[in-house]
């Protein structure tokens, strides 16, 4: 009876934590909404960290959208020999890039990359008390550090996302010319010729939520990081790991209404 018992607190502390965890992320989120609209903007700090993160996940971002480019054309050039149907392949590496590959590709590294490093960079702040010493300084740390890293991750994760896409297509165009000598012009007809405006659309709309999500995740887990070094450590794991989580599922929902869309 007392393990019972002690399972059963156990899974009602777990619930209750659960919730006051969801609540703290949302009025987190909320107060970013209420400060961003306030002055100062600070927007040397914006640009400052749109370069930062720029210039961290540009080369990663680089060689991943290119290798992906091409492996993915490689690996689809099976399926639509046995149809007959190679001259679609272009075509395919467009919708498939531009709807999904690039936008995810994108966030998925930048989930890891900049995530984790927003988290490591404000739980380190916030351990060693400098959050704390800018309250006293009359600065509001809250809009100097959160406020502009989640709008610098919002702002620069759809260029990126463009430029990913971009470098995907090169990598399947090389990869369809190294076999069948197209010329980039054709190649970039076919590749676009699939593609509406609405795809355009929900990849820019995705890659926006996306920067949004591993900008809000990482601030909030670094911003409320504890247990000194150690909580550092975690909460930069922890930014990484529910940032990826959430993009999976807004990629779920964002596809499920763009095909209602597509298809009313």
């Amino acid at each position: 009876m007392d393990n019972s018992n002690n399972k059963k607190l156990l899974f009602s502390k777990g619930i209750d934590n659960a919730f006051i965890s969801v609540s703290k992320a949302f009025r987190f989120t909320a107060l970013f909404f209420k400060e961003a609209f306030k002055r100062p903007f600070h927007l040397r700090e914006i640009f400052n960290q749109c370069f930062e993160i720029g210039i961290k996940a540009l080369p990663l971002i680089t060689l991943t959208g290119f290798v992906v480019g091409m492996v993915f054309t490689k690996q689809s050039r099976p399926s639509l020999e046995e149809f007959g149907a190679t001259s679609w392949l272009p075509s395919l590496m467009g919708i498939a890039i531009v709807r999904a590959l690039g936008a995810l590709v994108t966030a998925l590294i930048c989930a890891g990359k900049v995530g984790s490093g927003i988290g490591a960079e404000l739980g380190s702040m916030n351990v060693t008390e400098q959050i704390d010493a800018m309250e006293v300084s009359a600065i509001n740390p809250f809009k100097y550090l959160v406020v502009t890293r989640v709008t610098a991750t919002t702002i620069t994760i759809p260029v990126l996302a463009l430029y990913c896409s971009f470098l995907g297509l090169l990598g399947a165009y090389v990869n369809v010319h190294s076999v069948e000598a197209i010329s980039i012009v054709t190649f970039c007809q076919n590749a676009f010729s699939s593609i509406r405006f609405l795809d355009i659309f929900s990849s820019l709309f995705k890659s926006i939520v996306y920067g949004f999500t591993i900008g809000i995740v990482g601030c909030y887990m670094g911003y409320n990081a504890t247990q000194g070094t150690r909580g550092v450590g975690k909460a930069a794991n922890r930014a990484v790991v529910l940032s990826i989580f959430l993009i999976f599922i807004e990629e779920i929902v964002i596809v499920q209404v763009t095909n209602w869309i597509r298809y009313f």
